[in-house]
């Protein structure tokens, strides 16, 4: 089996954060796993910048006109809802 190869990469840190991980045993492992962990969770439409690029705005307006936010009753967790109905969702093909 290959081995995947290995990379380096530095960064810095404020002294807080560096002395929050002084008793971590490998921080090199927590680290890995917090961004793969933190990679699964970016937006896949701005890619965790916070932006919509001046391309996307036409394909988000054109999202946006068949849906919306809600929040949800049993977790609150904000998610998108899609206003079409079920059928025209299934089918693929507006019914306009």
């Amino acid at each position: 089996m290959k081995r995947e190869k290995v990379d380096i990469i530095t960064f810095k840190v404020p002294e807080s954060l560096r002395d929050a991980m002084k008793g971590i045993p490998n921080r090199s492992e927590f680290i890995r796993t917090a961004v793969v962990a933190a990679l699964n969770s970016v937006c896949p439409l701005c890619k965790g910048t916070g932006v919509i690029m001046p391309s996307q705005r036409h394909h988000w307006d054109l999202f946006t006109a068949d849906h919306h936010f809600e929040e949800c009753e049993t977790c609150s967790a904000i998610h998108v809802v899609c206003d079409r109905s079920p059928r025209e969702v299934t089918s693929g093909h507006d019914t306009d």
